[in-house]
């Protein structure tokens, strides 16, 4: 259901130029693409035949993606993680069925720690550590390109030094709990003797054993969070907050209420009180919320710029065109804030999960075309079939699929004009092409408007049959005496009449999965 009650050519610049302004600061609708970090480096290293690091990334890598239009790149797992996480995730005997699953030859140094196991937000030596970091930085940023990180603040690694030097940063269990919930405590040596501690937990599922829970509403553990937040905004132009909503008051309170109480100093929301604290130096650093639950409109009010649209993705691929359609209702002060994808590490891959490379591809022309921010996982332009664990360093070898790509490139060189970049959106307006052809509930129509540059339309029948709609069109675009609709994922062309289209709108006959991206431009006769 909508949420209508509230919402919801470039050039590659030399490293010693001056950067250029950072493209994901001028647009609102901002394109974003995930590296699974550890294997993307190992991949590159075997195909150049020497270690790879954060600093060594080939420049043909990085212009590629400069040329694709990514305003910015987020680098999954770059932090330090534990000898216990990685002999955790070597014997856990779950994952160890999906390791082989997905890799059949897999090897014990194939598997690492997981990401989210974060012993220490210092980027790790084998990826090239601190010094490799700032020097991709420096590379992307001239290119007019941000770098993403991750903020891991619900949970460390059972071995991160707070366990030790700071349990009360941490949830702990009675003298009992042990006993009673061995699936939620673990016992540690800590400075303070030995402590029951919580490991990191998603109520709804079973708990991360290779993490320990912070405890939000301790002072301490907020301070020292924030500390570390803005040594990590000294390093990088903006966060990826890891499960956001769980350190929201009441979510936490649900959760750990039993064996933490707040603070009498604690008395807002902690993400508030971050990005609010961490904006008085860095105004432009941007934070995106990895958000379920129906609250990312609340983790928006807080203050951040982006949060996950997992509404949009499960409607596209389990519900249908109305269902998406309905979604795309929401206020467009909350749409502008949705983080859009089909893929990302903890999703199956959208080749994998879809009827056909049709489907993939009208999923995502409706992605690319509503507004905020949108999100392309690595791999995904390829085609690639294997949801990969994050505690893999290698991925499975896997052919491309040539057309995925060069849809992907068509695709992201229409997205790079400034209607989309800087232009108004609205949902356009579908109706029945003849009575009794329901068909026209499966079309989703984006009409785009830029003061200058002029208008764009992308219209997808998102459905496994032929569908026919008439769609409406702004009324700003009807002062001449003719339209010209021309495709630009296809050599299409098509004229009409001002006067049909005012009466009717425009007639669409489009088969399965079919879609358009027009520019739309007014003809004199």
């Amino acid at each position: 259901m909508a949420k209508k009650e509230r919402p919801r050519t470039r050039r590659a610049v030399p490293a010693k130029e001056a950067a250029a302004p950072l493209r994901i600061a001028g647009t609102s609708q901002p394109l974003l693409y995930e590296i699974n970090t550890r294997p993307f480096l190992r991949e590159l290293s075997a195909q150049a035949g020497k270690r790879i690091t954060l600093a060594t990334i080939p420049d043909a890598v990085l212009d590629e993606w400069a040329d694709l239009g990514f305003d910015s790149v987020w680098f999954l797992g770059v932090w330090t993680t534990g000898d216990m996480g990685r002999e955790l995730a070597r014997t856990h005997a779950v994952l160890g069925e999906e390791y082989k699953r997905v890799l059949p030859d897999v090897k014990t140094e194939d598997i690492q720690s997981s990401p989210y196991a974060v012993k220490a937000f210092k980027v790790a030596r084998e990826l090239g550590g601190e010094a490799a970091l700032a020097k991709l930085r420096a590379r992307l940023n001239s290119r007019g390109i941000g770098v993403i990180l991750d903020f891991v603040a619900n949970h460390t690694a059972r071995d991160a030094d707070w366990v030790a030097k700071h349990p009360e940063y941490y949830v702990e269990g009675g003298s009992d709990s042990m006993n009673s919930q061995p699936d939620l405590f673990f016992s540690a040596k800590t400075a303070r003797g030995n402590k029951v501690i919580a490991y990191g937990r998603d109520p709804m599922y079973p708990a991360w054993t290779d993490t320990a829970q912070l405890n939000i509403f301790s002072r301490e553990a907020r301070q020292a969070l924030m500390e570390q937040l803005a040594g990590i905004a000294d390093r990088c132009d903006g966060v990826r907050c890891d499960m956001a909503m769980l350190l929201l008051n009441d979510i936490f309170a649900r959760t750990w209420g039993a064996w933490a109480e707040p603070s009498p100093s604690v008395k807002e929301e902690f993400w508030k009180e971050a990005i609010t604290g961490l904006r008085a130096t860095h105004p432009h650093f941007l934070f995106v919320a990895e958000a379920y639950w129906n609250r990312e409109w609340d983790l928006q009010q807080l203050g951040f710029d982006y949060t996950y649209d997992k509404v949009l993705y499960d409607r596209l691929l389990r519900e249908g065109a109305y269902a998406a359609r309905e979604h795309l209702k929401a206020e467009l002060d909350y749409q502008r804030r949705c983080l859009r994808f089909l893929e990302n590490h903890d999703e199956q891959r959208i080749s994998r999960v879809v009827q056909s490379e049709e489907q993939h591809y009208a999923a995502a022309v409706v992605l690319a075309t509503v507004p905020g921010m949108k999100m392309l996982y690595e791999g995904q332009m390829e085609g690639r079939m294997s949801k990969v664990p994050v505690q893999l360093t290698r991925w499975p070898v896997e052919p491309a699929s040539e057309r995925t790509r060069l849809f992907y490139g068509r695709l992201l060189k229409a997205l790079q004009d400034p209607v989309f970049k800087e232009g108004e959106w609205n949902l356009g307006r579908v109706k029945p092409a003849w009575h009794d052809n329901p068909t026209w509930q499966n079309f989703i129509v984006s009409c785009w408007h830029h003061e200058r540059q002029g208008f764009r339309c992308a219209v997808v029948n998102y459905a496994p049959q032929n569908g026919q709609c008439y769609a409406e069109l702004p009324a700003e675009l009807l002062v001449e005496s003719g339209v010209e609709f021309r495709d630009l994922l296809s050599d299409a062309v098509y004229v009409r009449e001002k006067s049909v289209l005012e009466s009717k709108g425009m007639y669409f006959d489009l088969p399965a999965y079919g879609f358009h991206l027009f520019e739309v431009e007014n003809i004199r006769k």
